[in-house]
């Protein structure tokens, strides 16, 4: 699907502000509401909108550890790995990366003793995974898009 102006307009408010109104969509993007409706559903179609979500902050979750992870794994099926890790509730982003390893993780987890437990318990009990390593996270944030 070929994305003009108008159609990156549109996803650049969204990414803004999920919940912005259609009417500030059709502002953003220089149409009228009607327009942004049909457009806003022609992207969820055809998949360029994959879904609307809330960012929180995982320290006012009871999330206060964070650190990314990375997997050194055997030649495993990829499919296999990847529904194991998607049964850890602390694990909030995988990506299946080339170079020196081949997973890198987003591990967000109560307190580092929490964390270690799932480094050390669930992680690295997973037969495929040969070694891991882990990144603190001091502090995180997402650059604001305007």
């Amino acid at each position: 699907m070929e994305l003009d102006e108008t159609d990156r307009r549109i996803l650049a408010e969204l990414q803004r502000d999920a919940r912005a109104s259609m009417t500030a969509v059709a502002a953003a993007a220089h149409i009228s509401r009607a327009n942004a409706y049909a457009r806003v559903n022609r992207l969820v179609d055809e998949g360029v909108i994959t879904g609307f979500r809330a960012q929180v902050d995982p320290v006012k979750t009871g999330r206060g550890s964070s650190a990314y992870v990375t997997l050194s794994v055997d030649q495993a099926p990829w499919q296999d790995l990847r529904a194991q890790l998607m049964e850890i509730p602390e694990i909030e982003h995988i990506a299946l990366v080339g170079g020196e390893v081949d997973i890198l993780l987003l591990v967000r987890a109560r307190d580092n003793h929490d964390l270690r437990r799932v480094v050390l318990e669930q992680l690295q009990a997973i037969p495929s995974v040969r070694s891991t390593r882990t990144w603190l996270i001091f502090e995180d944030f997402e650059p604001r898009r305007e």
